[in-house]
């Protein structure tokens, strides 16, 4: 009998660094890269400067959150739209300008979409995403999710962009095990097709109404 062999939350946190990896470096044409040291943490929270979530649900729950600098929200952006053929002259210069939140919160779209075709190839798990909400802050906000979980998990993982600068991304999930039976079939899916897709429909783009949800800041206080 084969032995079987069990993936526990950390390794979908693995798939998860790789398609924020995949998707960033692809659709700016610059290497993004992650720290091999995962820190635990208690809380994940929306940090300044601009901060961007989406929850997932299905086969299990849980939420990511991607909190950016202005010197890394502006790289990423910068170096985005650039590879889109857009001339630097016309490119937003400040971070809280609303379209440098647009495009984070539409990559961010982009590299949960990864995640959850990469969920279903390497863990036969189906899972949906809700829209990306995007927030440009000075403080920090707690961000949970609004169901029980059963001895949840939260990770933060260090990327750097190819000039250095810092960002993080925050995992919350039901601490959990997939155990492989046996042996199957994968399906693989090309990440620069889903970037290229993604990027063919921007134009006219994610609005801010879409990315940011009203009745949310208002009970945050923002």
């Amino acid at each position: 009998m084969t032995k079987s062999k069990a993936l526990s939350t950390d390794d979908v946190l693995v798939l998860l660094c790789g398609s924020v990896k995949r998707v960033l470096t692809s659709a700016t044409r610059t290497e993004i890269n992650y720290s091999p040291m995962v820190q635990r943490i208690k809380r994940t929270c929306l940090r300044p400067d601009i901060g961007c979530f989406v929850l997932f649900d299905g086969g299990f729950s849980g939420l990511v959150i991607m909190n950016f600098s202005a010197q890394s929200a502006m790289e990423i952006y910068r170096a985005y739209m650039m590879a889109m053929g857009m001339p630097e002259s016309e490119l937003a210069t400040l971070h809280t300008t609303d379209e440098v939140g647009n495009i984070l919160g539409e990559l961010m779209n982009q590299i949960v979409g990864d995640f959850t075709s990469k969920v279903g190839q390497e863990l036969m798990v189906s899972i949906n995403q809700n829209q990306p909400k995007m927030l440009t802050i000075n403080k920090e906000v707690l961000v949970s999710i609004d169901t029980n979980l059963d001895r949840a998990q939260a990770r933060r993982v260090s990327f750097t962009t190819a000039r250095r600068n810092v960002f993080y991304m925050e995992l919350a999930m039901d601490r959990t095990e997939f155990i492989k039976l046996h042996e199957f079939a994968r399906e693989e899916i090309d990440p620069d097709q889903i970037v290229e897709e993604a990027s063919r429909g921007r134009m006219p783009g994610i609005t801010r109404e879409d990315l940011v949800d009203k009745d949310l800041l208002d009970e945050l206080g923002i």
